[in-house]
């Protein structure tokens, strides 16, 4: 059985990052997502929001699970028994990016295999950092994010937006 990690800081979760876990979810037995903290970032959502947000959207993939995580990702993957990290690719950026952390994480633990999905055209503009810039100004990210993880980004943000 193999048991695969989508990790990611997913703050908030995007329709990317929900595209990514269903492609994944067809290529491996079991997938965790796992919520993580990133360091050079200061979240809007707590771990435990962010664990119920997504945890609504997957509930159609019973092969998916939701956990929150902390220290490093082959850490986790070792207590999960995964042996799989699935990443998303954007663009030539995310691509070099990419590559060094999975050298990293193979250096820590020879075991850890990394598939990169290459993001599907609509999905590979945005991030959720620049969705969240765009909701500070009050526009609607539903096309961007699911409809009730817009819904509460506009209200942690102050920036409702009224039907």
């Amino acid at each position: 059985m193999v048991t695969a990690v989508f990790p990611g800081s997913f703050d908030p979760i995007t329709r990317g990052h929900l595209d990514m876990i269903q492609r994944a979810s067809r290529l491996v037995d079991r997938l965790i997502v796992a919520v993580m903290v990133n360091t050079s970032k200061q979240p809007l959502f707590t771990m435990t929001e962010k664990v119920a947000m997504i945890s609504d959207e997957l509930t159609g993939l019973p092969n998916v699970e939701v956990q929150a995580a902390t220290g490093l990702t082959v850490d986790f993957m070792a207590s999960v028994h995964a042996t799989v990290l699935v990443r998303g690719l954007r663009n030539e950026q995310d691509f070099g990016y990419e590559r060094d952390i999975a050298w990293m994480n193979k250096s820590l633990d020879e075991t850890i295999e990394t598939i990169c999905l290459i993001a599907q055209p609509p999905y590979a503009y945005f991030s959720s950092s620049l969705i969240k810039e765009v909701a500070k100004m009050g526009a609607d990210v539903s096309k961007y994010v699911p409809t009730a993880v817009a819904k509460k980004l506009h209200q942690r943000l102050g920036t409702d937006q009224h039907d």
